[in-house]
């Protein structure tokens, strides 16, 4: 299939998939045009790299990973699971940097609601 075939089929740009391409997340062959040409199991594999980019993971780690997920069982090491780990730490941990952050502007925004100031209240910029 050709890319505009394969865009269509995934919802994806066909730019975001020359990207794909361009960073081995993706192959294609071309054909004497130059045209690019996919495999029909492209379609499989350009969902799988979004529901990855949909969990917060970079291109880079999505190359790392995706010879883990396509190969069979049997062949698998901890090393995906290893590395699923690391992304699933990283992102509790900016979870709870970011429950953090919700509970002092809670904090503050009580304050400004028991303390309010005189005249009328400033708007904030930005």
């Amino acid at each position: 299939m050709r890319i505009g075939e394969l865009a269509e089929a995934t919802g994806v740009s066909a730019r975001s998939l020359r990207y794909y391409e361009d960073v081995g997340l993706i192959g294609s062959t071309r054909a004497p045009n130059g045209w690019r040409h996919y495999e029909a199991d492209s379609v499989a594999r350009v969902i799988e790299i979004q529901h990855l980019f949909a969990a917060g993971l970079c291109s880079t780690t999505i190359a790392t990973l995706l010879p883990c997920l396509t190969a069979p069982d049997a062949e698998r090491t901890g090393f995906l699971e290893a590395a699923l780990e690391v992304e699933i730490d990283r992102l509790e941990q900016r979870r709870r940097d970011v429950e953090r952050e919700l509970e002092v502007l809670r904090a503050l925004r009580e304050q400004a609601v028991e303390r309010p100031g005189p005249g009328p209240a400033a708007r904030p910029t930005g």
